[in-house]
């Protein structure tokens, strides 16, 4: 009888061990494919703050670009807008032309 109690008690400690050891395994598993989910999950969002970046990136380049460029018209333009009012101001201070002649033409 105690034999048999033994043997029915170390039945039940070796499924109790195998439910166990199962249940770790399974756990495992699970914290694995968890832990895999999220870093998929993070490096989708960082392989897109990388794209998002370049972007910028190129963005900048070409908007310093532009803001040369402006910048470089701009210069030109003040420059032939000074020149054209140093003409006005060269023309009228030998005065027009014709208001000397038709004076003497009366």
């Amino acid at each position: 009888m105690l034999s048999r109690l033994l043997k029915e008690h170390q039945a039940k400690q070796s499924e109790r061990r195998e439910l166990q050891e199962r249940r770790r395994r399974e756990a495992i598993a699970a914290a694995t494919c968890l832990t895999e989910a999220l870093v998929d999950h993070l490096n989708v969002g960082v392989a897109q703050a990388y794209v998002n970046q370049r972007k910028l990136d190129h963005e900048v380049k070409t908007l310093q670009f532009q803001a040369a460029q402006f910048a470089k018209q701009t210069g030109q333009w003040i420059s032939m807008v000074e020149n054209f009012n140093q003409a006005l101001k060269v023309r009228g201070s030998h005065g027009c032309p014709a208001a000397v002649v038709l004076p003497s033409l009366a």
